[in-house]
């Protein structure tokens, strides 16, 4: 009887080094145990940091071999098998299929050698390929493929931009990649239909192109990777995104269904925010969400999530886009609409939505207060002034230099004061991030907490009060590092019922 083939896809989270001098980093840390490692070094001939994917060795015979193995395996496996089971289950289908194929074939591998080449059949036939121990490194947040004969470039939670030791020689190896990426997605992609906009299953989005003549070197890929678990408010507090103050006004806008919108650049952080300030939905709550590709990911229950779909084949047959899911969400009964972006069309029937009393969230491109405005008041969108009233306050991202080491803030918390027939705004920041400092300032001068006191009759002490209470707990959590996402909902949901029990268990005053 042969040893059981084991692979650990989770070898647990190291504690890695800030890159304070960059020629100095030299670290390596388990990716799939008992197989593939990654190295980060600075390499002094491209004078860079460099990412090197440490894969089992393999010589000449073995490679050959690992060829014949693989091209038999291909007549003979279900692919069905190999994405509908458990982990352990494809693994063992895997190791019997190839053990039979050595065996019909008269071939003679060695235990050692076929347990290096088992992992080449695991990453071939159940991963992602030459990518699978990137897909794998909890700290990568993209991996950017650019073409032939040009490195992988990722995107590293700690050490950021850096190329690494992956490069796709072979074009039509390359193109039969991205169209796995789309089976995997769920989609299809050719020539006549070259770009793919997907998910894969795991919620990661993956974006390629398939011909030259859309990209000159060929097809090309970028996959934004998926937090299976998304960001908690505390976390976001230590990593010093936000104040505690922030999240304790964010939190008093949800619960009293004021419309927030989040804005910033590229990969600023706005889901990761959305993400968080969702976790302050009271509980019994409904909510719908409207996404072009899933990223939202909310802890309960009462959640409606909605995804567009693209259309097949020509004359957009079957097409659902977040024109249609939003306005059929609203007849949904939600408390609360999450739209993932706003772009087009759909942004009319969520600011109608506002109006109606349906408390919204969403997040737009936009680096200010000012630039929302103008998107929203002119084509595609084209929006009236009166109607963008409805708007609450804007969160702007932003990404940041501190200390050397890149980051995201939440720059500022604007208050839509009011919007002027000519399209002017009347604003009021009560929260700002000082860049000098890499601290957050913040004012009680708040019309969003005045207009909660008119509709619901709260005095202005009583809603600084309350804004305190919420600020203490968050910052008491926090220094507790509770970061968990069950334990942080817990305690938030608790609050709701039970809020001077949440305050007396955390040793706090009642104010």
């Amino acid at each position: 009887m042969k040893n059981k083939i084991v692979i650990n896809l989770n070898p647990g989270i190291p504690a890695l080094p800030k890159a304070e001098d960059k020629t100095k980093v030299d670290v390596r840390y388990i990716l799939i145990s008992p197989y593939v490692s990654a190295h980060i070094f600075f390499d002094p001939k491209l004078l860079e940091m460099v990412y090197e994917v440490e894969e089992p060795f393999l010589n000449e015979e073995e490679k050959s071999l690992l060829r014949e193995i693989e091209e038999g395996m291909k007549e003979v496996i279900n692919i069905n098998v190999l994405t509908e089971k458990t982990q352990e289950a494809m693994i063992e289908y895997l190791d019997k299929t190839a053990r039979f194929l050595i065996s019909e074939l008269g071939l003679k591998v060695s235990e050692e050698s076929y347990r290096k080449m088992f992992y080449y059949f695991f990453r071939d036939f159940i991963g992602l390929n030459e990518i699978e121990p990137l897909v794998r490194d909890y700290f990568i947040e993209d991996i950017e493929c650019n073409g032939i004969n040009t490195p992988i470039y990722i995107v590293h939670r700690v050490y950021r931009n850096m190329r690494t030791n992956i490069v796709y020689k072979d074009i039509d190896y390359l193109a039969s990649f991205v169209e796995k990426l789309a089976q995997r997605c769920g989609k299809y992609i050719s020539y006549a239909s070259p770009l793919l906009d997907g998910s894969l299953p795991d919620g990661s989005r993956v974006n390629a192109t398939y011909t030259t003549d859309v990209t000159s070197k060929g097809p090309t890929f970028t996959i934004r990777k998926f937090t299976k678990v998304p960001w908690t408010p505390t976390q976001l507090i230590a990593l010093n995104t936000l104040s505690p103050e922030m999240l304790a006004y964010l939190w008093m806008l949800i619960q009293y269904k004021f419309n927030i919108l989040i804005t910033g650049g590229t990969a600023s952080g706005k889901t990761t925010l959305l993400n968080a300030i969702a976790f302050f939905i009271p509980p019994e709550a409904r909510v719908v969400s409207i996404e072009d590709t899933r990223e939202i990911n909310l802890a309960r229950e009462n959640w409606l999530p909605s995804v567009a779909r693209t259309a097949i084949g020509m004359g957009k047959v079957g097409e659902v886009d977040l024109f249609s899911l939003l306005k059929n969400s609203f007849r949904q009964n939600p408390d609360y609409v999450i739209v993932g972006e706003v772009r087009g069309k759909e942004a009319f029937v969520l600011f109608q939505g506002m109006a109606s009393g349906h408390a919204s969230i969403s997040t737009m491109h936009a680096d200010s207060v000012d630039t929302v405005i103008k998107r929203l008041e002119t084509p595609p969108i084209d929006l009236s002034p009166t109607l963008v009233n409805v708007l609450d306050a804007v969160c702007i991202m932003t990404h940041a230099v501190v200390r050397k080491h890149e980051t995201r803030r939440l720059r500022e918390i604007v208050e839509v004061v009011n919007v002027n027939p000519d399209g002017v705004a009347l604003t009021n920041t009560p929260f700002i991030w000082n860049p000098k400092d890499d601290r957050f300032y913040f004012k009680k001068d708040s019309k969003v907490f005045e207009k909660i006191g008119n509709r619901y009759g709260i005095t202005r002490e009583e809603l600084l009060q309350e804004f305190a209470r919420r600020t203490r707990i968050l910052y008491e959590l926090y220094k507790r590092r509770v970061f968990g996402f069950e334990d942080v909902q817990k305690i938030i949901n608790e609050y709701y019922k039970n809020p001077s029990g949440i305050l007396s268990s955390l040793g706090l005053p009642k104010i």
